[in-house]
């Protein structure tokens, strides 16, 4: 059964040179929706997280498409019975998604994808479709890849992505005639680092189409462990895109998961297994 509330995040590369005037249009838009989440503006596109009753919702990202910039937007969605946001903000940033590399424009020139059900075949068999062994390489900050990633997904251990340029270079060796498929939560993150590294000469990589919620939507959990984390109050999502019982730590924001939550040193918006000590 699905909850009350509908939840898209959606993301679009595309020039936009009207910031003021757009992002008071998208907030009136939301607000007369009762839409809440956060939208990004930036010179190189959007990026959005958004919350709300289904028809209303729905009604927003219709309005936003009719605008030929955003027309192939493609939202990822998933269900919750509470609204995951406190607010509504429509923010105009330098980057939608902060890498501080400005020769990497993906506007106009996206990287290479591979689909959910075509990488679950890639994993399923042990190579892509060329005979290349698969790499898997997570593009997440390290908090996230702890409450859960892809099996033997290389890990860089970020914890902003403007770090993963210098730790991505560690892994050329490594990588070299493999198939790398780079992955996020919803694929932003991933297409960006695609292009970092076809710049860097890295070869055969491609993004996850759509990240690991579009892999979720349409595969299921087949070759993941753990959950993938959200940023709104859901927390963290199961690969049946339902909330997985995770909290964030009030004092330390580290993400509990329900089995901690039962131990003596988790004490709600005090301490968790990780700063009680």
């Amino acid at each position: 059964m699905q909850g009350q509330f509908l939840n898209i995040s959606a993301y679009r590369f595309v020039s936009l040179d009207d910031l003021p005037a757009l992002r008071t249009s998208l907030l009136d838009a939301c607000i007369e929706a009762g839409l809440k989440g956060t939208i990004l503006l930036a010179p190189e596109g959007i990026n959005m997280f958004l919350a709300g009753e289904p028809a209303k919702l729905n009604g927003v990202i219709a309005w936003l498409k009719a605008d030929p910039r955003f027309a192939s937007l493609e939202p990822k969605e998933s269900w919750s019975e509470h609204q995951p946001f406190n607010r509504m903000l429509v923010k105009l940033k330098k980057e939608i998604i902060t890498m501080k590399q400005p020769q990497v424009v993906p506007i106009g020139v996206r990287a290479p994808a591979v689909k959910a059900a075509d990488l679950k075949r890639w994993l399923d068999a042990g190579h892509d479709d060329s005979g290349r062994p698969v790499a898997l390489l997570d593009t997440r900050n390290a908090f996230e890849v702890e409450i859960g990633t892809f099996e033997n997904a290389l890990d860089p251990g970020i914890h902003s992505f403007s770090q993963f340029t210098d730790r991505v270079a560690d892994y050329r060796n490594q990588l070299r005639d493999k198939r790398v498929v780079t992955f996020c939560t919803g694929g932003i993150r991933c297409e960006k680092a695609v292009l970092y590294m076809q710049d860097q000469g890295f070869e055969n990589v491609v993004q996850l189409d759509g990240g690991i919620l579009k892999y979720f939507e349409e595969v299921g959990g087949d070759h993941y462990r753990g959950e993938c984390f959200v940023f709104d109050r859901r927390v963290a999502l199961n690969p049946e895109l339902k909330e997985a019982g995770c909290v964030e730590c009030f004092n330390c924001r580290a993400v509990v998961s329900p089995m901690e939550q039962r131990l003596a040193s988790y004490v709600f918006g005090k301490s968790c297994p990780r700063c009680a000590n």
